[in-house]
């Protein structure tokens, strides 16, 4: 888990020199050594703001004095997302490391990925009994991601923002709070700046890796649309020695097999999310360090505030509710990518010559941890562990074995029917173990409530009681 997924001070200046950088963030792969964290700032950073805006040359200096002026008339949620999106699209538009810049996506490629999806459902009616999840196919390239991903990504974030915010609000005072009201403002104002700042890096890094919208094993782009990036996919595949139709074809697969799940397991997505919220709703802050910083400040010195900020005064504990919303979403992500991965390779294996290789591609690019594994690490503090994944592919894939497609599918029904974490130690133990029937349950609870709910009125007679003799009929007429 990361050790400061929130914790607030000042960005790592980023150095001008490209190659200098990438050797700096080489143990995320070229992205930000802490996308979200707010760390410290480097030793020698004379100018409060330096970290933030980088050398301030003159060529910058009218850029610096208007995202100061965004962040400061910022008077929105707890993340600034206009900003967020903005910088995200900058850092798509200098490039990946490997020099790659972002392009349109064109009518050939376009037509390529609809094809492409196309034949990966047709290729999944044979292996799973759900049906097909994408009303449409597109192409993105990585700007359209950032565009497209927005959404999701605001209600993964904000959760977690607000209740650091809210956290880190609540220490102050009350009489504080009304001398120091608008510096509280500025605070506000600044802290969703930083956020919108640093999330909007780590999603422009993520856009430069990542070939679709469920990479993640999280829904981030609109229901009903496959998706696939041309440009990432042409690099991920390019030293792997496998052509190019395949590369995409079996990416579409994941894709289009991940479509499948989300589109017809409806409470899946609610619960994905939920736990990230109740991630959020664990988040505590450590108020007596804060109290303790706070009672020392004096709220008229803004550089003894940004002092504070740079040494990280403000660090979320790790809570069980936490811990506990954490393991929820490991095991929830471990069972999708899991299905995902055995299905895949179900209807890979027959056709594809490299499916077996651009398995282990993926599962060896999962355990290394890329920028896509690394930002949603620093996002909730959550690693999902290779082990996890393989384990639940193989539960799968076993109870494809033992109880067919329609057996093995049929668990998505209800989340009290899929496998835990301890099911994922002894997967033949859940294979071969009995499970309840929801639908049996269902139906005897409704002919319960028909025998003694409220359809008996006081006046009708139950089944074993004998009808009154009043010499009616039971309608209210004199029997002739």
């Amino acid at each position: 888990m990361s050790d400061n997924p929130f914790g607030f001070g000042l960005p790592p200046e980023e150095p001008e020199n490209g190659d200098e950088g990438k050797e700096k963030g080489k143990g995320n792969q070229g992205g930000p050594a802490n996308p979200f964290g707010f760390g410290a700032a480097p030793a020698g950073a004379d100018n409060p703001f330096a970290a933030m805006f980088g050398s301030l040359n003159p060529n910058d200096l009218g850029a610096a004095f208007q995202q100061l002026g965004q962040m400061l008339s910022y008077e929105g949620g707890p993340v600034n997302w206009d900003m967020a999106k903005q910088i995200a699209r900058q850092t798509v538009a200098q490039g990946t490391p490997d020099g790659t810049k972002d392009e349109s996506v064109g009518p050939a490629e376009r037509a390529a990925v609809e094809e492409a999806v196309r034949l990966a459902d047709l290729w999944l009616d044979g292996v799973t009994s759900l049906p097909s999840g994408a009303s449409t196919a597109v192409a993105w390239s990585r700007a359209e991601w950032v565009e497209a991903t927005q959404p999701a990504w605001k209600e993964l974030v904000d959760p977690v923002a607000e209740r650091v915010g809210a956290a880190m609000g609540g220490v102050l005072p009350e009489e504080m709070q009304a001398m120091a009201g608008p510096l509280i403002g500025m605070m506000r104002s600044m802290g969703g700046a930083m956020f919108g700042q640093q999330i909007g890096q780590a999603v422009g890094v993520l856009a430069g890796e990542v070939v679709g919208s469920t990479d993640i094993g999280l829904p981030l782009g609109p229901a009903g649309k496959a998706a696939l990036l041309p440009l990432n996919i042409e690099v991920f595949g390019k030293d792997l020695g496998v052509p190019k139709d395949e590369v995409r074809l079996y990416l579409a697969l994941r894709e289009a097999a991940h479509q499948r799940l989300f589109a017809h397991v409806p409470w899946l997505r609610s619960h994905l999310f939920g736990a990230v919220e109740g991630y959020a709703r664990g988040i505590k802050v450590d108020t007596a360090k804060l109290e303790d910083a706070v009672g020392q400040l004096d709220v008229s010195n803004p550089e003894q505030l940004q002092e504070a900020l740079q040494q990280g005064m403000f660090q979320p504990e790790d809570t069980p509710e936490q811990k506990a919303a954490l393991a929820r979403l490991e095991t929830a992500l471990a069972l999708v990518e899991g299905w995902v991965d055995a299905v895949v390779h179900e209807a890979a294996k027959p056709r594809l010559t490299s499916a077996d290789a651009l398995r282990e591609t993926l599962r060896r690019r999962r355990a290394t941890g890329g920028p896509a594994e690394q930002t949603f690490a620093t996002l909730i503090g959550l690693q999902l562990r290779p082990r996890r994944l393989r384990d639940a592919s193989r539960l799968w894939a076993s109870l494809t074995d033992a109880r067919g497609v329609d057996g093995r599918d049929g668990l998505w029904e209800h989340p009290d029917m899929l496998p835990t974490a301890t099911d994922l130690d002894d997967p033949d133990g859940f294979v071969h173990r009995e499970q309840l029937d929801f639908s049996e349950i269902d139906k005897m609870l409704g002919e319960a409530a028909q025998q003694n709910g409220p359809s008996l009125t006081k006046d009708e007679p139950k089944a074993d009681e004998p009808k009154k003799d009043d010499g009616t009929d039971g309608k209210g007429e004199s029997e002739k």
